[in-house]
C-alpha cells in the first residue's frame, strides 16, 4: 500500500482511494481513477488533492496496487 502524500507516487490513470472534504470526519473513502492533480506541491501531509474521472475531488489516502 503506497501513501498518497507524495505526488511522485501518483500517476494519472492510477486507481486510488480518496477522502472527500465532507467525509474527513468519518474517514469514508471513495475509490476512483485519477484524472488530474489539484495539488501543485510535491507533497502534502494530508494527501495530494486530485480529481477523479467522475469529477469527484479529494485527497489521496492510498494508491491501489494493481496485481499482475
Amino acid at each position: 500500500m503506497v501513501s498518497g502524500q507524495k505526488r511522485s507516487n501518483i500517476s494519472i490513470g492510477d486507481l486510488v482511494e480518496i477522502v472527500q472534504k465532507q467525509d474527513q470526519q468519518s474517514g469514508e473513502l471513495t475509490e476512483g481513477i485519477v484524472k488530474k492533480f489539484l495539488t501543485k506541491s510535491p507533497s502534502h501531509p494530508h494527501g495530494i488533492k486530485v480529481m477523479l474521472t467522475d469529477g469527484t475531488v479529494g485527497r489521496v489516502k492510498t494508491i491501489i496496487e494493481e496485481e499482475d
